[in-house]
């Protein structure tokens, strides 16, 4: 098991928006106001590649919200999150996973969020949501189902005021339909995974076919694919160190990923060439490129719409103020990508996202008074559109 250092962060690579510091708790005799029906809070600022940024989750709901992703008709977002307990009751150790509806104006911008709803087993520890790319109903996560075991316990150490991401071996790949989702684990229909070893990170491709995810069993940080059309299992990078936070590209011919290649906990940014064989499974990849090569954490990279750029956070700017970054694909062999930074704000901005058409940029932020994690979201400002 591979535990990563608070100064590299490269925990929240794994699994989610970790807080540097315990977020402080709302005041037990403050009235509660539920996220979905209070207006987004907005900041006028105009961001170098992003606009009117507007909080969607709140601290009086959850103690700490991260790693949505749209779904692809954009009406829903899948997010994990930990709630507020009622009374005295303590917080949960664990991220659960949640699915919300998302709320426009008649401008179409994205004003809030509405119907949050726990799909997640009470006591299990859950990340990386996704949903099925022609049937917004169908979600996989990764999921112990059940409470992991206490060795392997993730989250906010309160005794030593540090945080952590373990790998419990009972985290698995599966999938909910959310027309009959009820939060039980009778209710997930596993898709990978026996309990003996961590995967998650997954993701469907873009014609549903494959799913891309991350595995520990061999003891490293692996990427495999499944072609759920054969049930065969391949795996596609498996050089040393931790590869994981995998992403298809638009047209589904690339994938994107990070990697702690030099075992530094430095992770850089990669993408590659899928390679099909004649029945049109992925047989590996070819024309691997390191994206970044520097001292600082790059991770969580995710493609935009038209697979042309892709976004990313960097501790460059601090390891307490990660912000998004925006880098070109290169257009030629040993080109070197035009990079540009997206968010500035105080507080760190990560695991940014698109939805299906490009306009807006969904990520995780601590860009409010206590500092927690919780979702953001803002219009995306194309910064190469004059060029």
């Amino acid at each position: 098991m591979k535990l990563w250092n608070l100064a590299a962060v490269s925990l929240l690579a794994a699994a989610s928006a970790c807080t540097p510091k315990p977020p402080e708790s709302p005041s037990a005799s403050a009235p509660a106001v539920a996220p979905e029906t209070r207006p987004a809070v907005s900041n006028p600022a105009i961001e170098p590649g992003v606009t009117g940024a507007r909080q969607l989750t709140f601290s009086d709901r959850f103690i700490k919200a991260g790693e949505a992703y749209f779904s692809p008709d954009m009406k829903r977002i899948v997010f994990q999150a930990i709630e507020v307990p009622e009374g005295e009751d303590s917080p949960a150790d664990f991220y659960a996973m949640f699915v919300c509806d998302v709320v426009r104006d008649g401008a179409g911008d994205i004003t809030g969020v509405a119907n949050i709803r726990r799909v997640s087993p009470k006591g299990s520890a859950n990340t990386c949501g996704w949903f099925h790319p022609t049937d917004p109903n169908r979600l996989l996560f990764a999921s112990t189902v059940g409470a992991p075991t206490a060795q392997n316990t993730p989250g906010y150490q309160r005794g030593t005021s540090r945080y952590r991401w373990a790998f419990p071996p009972e985290t698995r790949i599966v999938e909910v339909d959310l027309r009959t989702a009820d939060g039980s684990a009778g209710s997930l229909k596993p898709l990978e995974g026996d309990g003996k070893a961590y995967m998650a990170e997954g993701s469907w491709s873009p014609d549903g076919r494959f799913i891309l995810f991350c595995s520990l069993e061999s003891g490293d940080g692996d990427l495999y694919i499944r072609d759920t059309k054969t049930g065969a299992r391949r795996a596609i990078v498996t050089a040393p160190g931790y590869d994981g936070g995998p992403f298809f590209s638009p047209d589904g011919k690339r994938i994107c990923y990070r990697s702690d290649r030099n075992r530094d906990n430095l992770l850089q940014v990669f993408v590659a060439d899928l390679v099909f064989g004649a029945d049109g499974s992925i047989t590996g990849i070819a024309n691997e490129t390191q994206l970044t090569s520097n001292e600082h954490v790059n991770w969580c990279p995710f493609f935009r719409p038209d697979g042309k750029t892709l976004v990313y956070a960097s501790s460059e700017i601090g390891h307490r103020n990660y912000e998004v970054f925006e880098i070109e694909l290169p257009s030629s062999p040993g080109a070197t990508p035009a990079r540009r930074r997206v968010t500035e704000a105080e507080g760190a901005d990560v695991l940014p996202v698109f939805c299906a058409d490009g306009k807006w940029l969904l990520w995780t932020g601590q860009r409010n008074e206590t500092r927690s994690s919780q979702l953001f979201v803002g219009r995306y400002r194309d910064q190469g559109a004059a060029k």
